[in-house]
Order: C-alpha cells, then structure tokens, then sequence
C-alpha cells in the first residue's frame, strides 16, 4: 500500500473513532478515564468506573478497535493505556481541535444534568463552543456571565454550564497533550459575521 492511501485511511479512520467517542458518552468517559490514570487492567476500570466486567471488557475491547487504546498482552493481566488523539478541522479558514477535554466532556454528560441537557437541548456543537469559554473563565480572563451571553444561553443555564465545565477543564489541563490547541474565546471571539 502506497503512503497517499495508508495517510488517507489512517486520516479518515482517525476522524470515525473521534466521532464514535462523541457519540457515545460511555466510552468517550472509559477512554478519558484511561488517560489520566496511564495504564490500567480491566480490574481497576470494573471497581473505579462501577462497571461490570462484561462491559469493561466490551467497551476496551472496542477502544483498542478503534484505535485509541493500547493493549498490553506481555503480561498474565493484560493493561491498557490510551493514545492521546486531536482531530483539527478548518471550516472557512476558521480552525477548531477536538482533544481529549472535549472527549470528557461528553464522557460526563449522563452524570451531569447541566451538560446533558445543553447535548440535548443545542448538541454537542455548542458544549464544544462552552469549552472555549470554558477555558478563560477557569483562568479568571473572562466572567461567566459575559461567556453565558457569548453562548446564546440563559444567565443561569450558561453559568450552571460552565460550572460543569469548571471541573472538566480543572481535570484535563495536566492530563490531555493537546491543551493548549483548544480553541480560547477570549483570544478568538465569535466571527460577527458568521
């Protein structure tokens, strides 16, 4: 196989896992989880995630089909650790990054009514855009009232947001490589005219 087709499928199957962990907040929190924790068994993943077994196994099983997870065979107990993955689109010559933080976020979302009801209520598009003011209200650079309006969203409802949001940024910082690509509000404001 030529190196044009394995960058294309390697490309395209690369944007089909991201999709697959938006779409499905059980395993966008399994990988995440993994992330953090570095290296894990399936014993570990049973007793911090209060999952059964069967699931664990199911849920690694398609992670590392995906490609997103390492599988360790060297040992008895198999472990499993997770590639950090971005996937960086550009719409219009606006460019946005998918990483891990986002990834959580939806991981998040069935134990946070917050961020469910903004998934169900506007998608996962605008809990993206809420990560990106996010970011400087963590940092103190913007209030969560101006980021609520920004977002189109009821005072309470945007501030309840980004206080869920709060904890994910808080988590992912030290944890997803790829930080620093995520899109900041406040340095990169709404396009007026878009």
């Amino acid at each position: 196989m030529s190196k044009a087709v394995g960058d294309s499928e390697r490309a395209i199957n690369g944007f089909m896992s991201v999709a697959q962990l938006l779409e499905e907040p059980r395993l966008a929190r399994l990988y995440t989880y993994i992330l953090r924790e570095g290296e894990v068994t399936i014993d570990e993943v049973v007793a911090d995630l209060e999952l059964p077994r069967t699931t664990a196994y199911s849920d690694t099983g398609t992670l590392v089909h995906l490609g997103v997870l390492d599988r360790d065979e060297a040992q008895k107990t198999h472990t499993y650790a997770a590639i950090p993955i971005s996937l960086t689109a550009d719409l219009d010559g606006n460019e946005y990054t998918i990483t891990p933080t986002l990834i959580e976020a939806v991981g998040r979302s069935p134990r946070d009514q917050d961020l469910d009801l903004l998934i169900e209520k506007h998608g996962i598009g605008k809990l993206a855009a809420a990560v990106t003011y996010a970011v400087p209200y963590v940092d103190g650079k913007m209030s969560e009232r101006v980021a609520a309006r920004e977002l189109e969203l009821s005072p309470a409802f945007g501030i309840a947001t980004l206080h869920a949001l709060r904890e994910v940024i808080l988590d992912m910082r030290a944890h997803d490589p790829y930080f620093e690509q995520i899109r900041n509000a406040r340095d990169y404001p709404p396009d007026e005219d878009g």
